[in-house]
């Protein structure tokens, strides 16, 4: 086992070592992942491949019905409302939801997706996390959905959040888990040369790849080592058939065939899929004061 002496683990400091691939990391202490893929957000050759009307539309159903699983545990956290913010809000559907009960502010570093989303009228600013946000300028609740796992230096963006919640404020992370199903199976394919699964689940290529992979365990350890109170855990899912063959399809690259068996397959499997473990984990923490 070849140790990367420069490279550390966020969640517990030990050396990671070799993946299964040259960008891919992981800490055999703890069992959290990490990719050195490199984020190309608005640099127009990596959308070339990315139909992003084929991509909202795939996950727009699937999206919108975890974030009303969301609304609930937020409700049940912070019953009397307040201000929240949502970082990287993407097509502003979580937004839209929460709008009813908290004064929302989203922030997208996407330029495109961003002036799609504001020219519907909602409270967005273009960039990134805490940048964007201006001096004093803090929150109740700040959520990431499908977010974090694609930034950078994730205890450095726990710090700011830290410094950007009121006291007694709530972070929700909505991130894909080491633990699904399907992460599973993609890295059980790869050695066997089947590698399209295992880069489609980090998003490589995309303009904003994923870098980390975490699992319910090692987030919730990194949460409490950065002064937060776990409140809640639970797992969302993962799929819906409506909308399931956009969101296969919408990076290009393979052809309508392998797309359409693909969507076959897992959809006859999807009786059997719900029973497993989901791809998709949250964890609602509470600053410390």
């Amino acid at each position: 086992m070849k140790i990367i002496a420069a490279s550390i683990c966020p969640v517990c400091s030990t050396p990671l070592s070799h993946g299964l691939t040259s960008w891919h990391f992981r800490c055999h202490q703890c069992r959290y992942e990490k990719a050195t893929l490199e984020p190309v957000i608005n640099q127009e050759s990596a959308y070339q491949e990315l139909d992003e009307g084929v991509r909202e539309t795939g996950l727009k159903l699937l999206r919108i019905q975890n974030f009303k699983a969301l609304m609930d545990a937020l409700r049940t956290l912070k019953p009397n409302g307040g201000s929240l913010l949502d970082v990287g809000c993407a097509h502003g559907w979580f937004l839209e939801a929460a709008s009813e009960q908290f004064d929302v502010l989203g922030l997208e570093p996407d330029e495109a997706v961003y002036k799609a989303t504001k020219s519907r009228g909602l409270n967005v600013r273009l960039g990134y996390f805490p940048l964007q946000l201006n001096d004093g300028e803090t929150f109740d609740i700040i959520i990431f959905n499908d977010v974090f796992e694609h930034i950078p230096d994730s205890r450095a963006t726990l710090e700011a959040c830290y410094a950007r919640l009121n006291p007694g404020g709530i972070l929700l992370l909505n991130l894909p888990s080491s633990d699904g199903i399907f992460y599973k199976l993609a890295k059980l394919l790869h050695p066997l040369g089947i590698i399209g699964f295992f880069e489609r689940l980090w998003q490589k290529g995309f303009p904003s790849p994923h870098l980390h992979y975490f699992n319910s365990r090692n987030i919730a350890s990194l949460l409490s080592r950065q002064n937060f109170h776990i409140l809640m855990e639970g797992d969302l899912p993962t799929i819906r058939l409506s909308g399931l063959y956009a969101r296969i399809s919408y990076s290009g690259r393979q052809s309508h065939l392998m797309n359409l068996l693909i969507y076959c397959c897992v959809g006859l499997a999807l009786p059997l899929i719900k029973l497993l473990p989901s791809d998709i984990t949250f964890v609602a923490a509470q600053r410390r004061n």
